[in-house]
């Protein structure tokens, strides 16, 4: 399975465990970094934390390590560092705040996802 593929499988995956507002962004053109990140809300820090245990054991057992993670245990922003996927966990204040969907976005590197995030819960 290629890196766009397992962060949309990622990125379903966050959207099952009710995740928010997720966004999956093709950055290879952008940075040396990583080359996609997803990015999601909850609605709680307990829920950002929830998220970010539950996204790591996904990886994993998709044979994805994790090189390092900060923020999971405070639950207002969580990153997971898989190397060529960065995912960001965000309390919904500090992602409006830190706006890594604009900063990232270049207008034509947001990926479509498999799913449908207007269908109300």
């Amino acid at each position: 399975m290629d890196d766009r593929e397992l962060s949309l499988q990622l990125a379903s995956f966050l959207y099952e465990k009710k995740a928010k507002d997720i966004t999956v962004l093709k950055v290879s053109d952008l940075t040396v970094l990583c080359d996609y990140l997803v990015i999601a809300s909850g609605r709680t820090a307990a829920q950002v934390s929830s998220l970010a245990d539950l996204a790591d054991d996904f990886m994993s057992r998709l044979g994805m390590s994790l090189r390092r993670s900060e923020g999971s245990r405070e639950g207002r922003w969580a990153v997971l560092d898989y190397g060529s996927i960065m995912v960001h966990l965000f309390h919904q204040e500090e992602r409006a705040y830190y706006g890594l969907d604009r900063l990232w976005n270049d207008g034509t590197n947001v990926l479509d996802l498999p799913f449908d995030q207007t269908v109300p819960d």
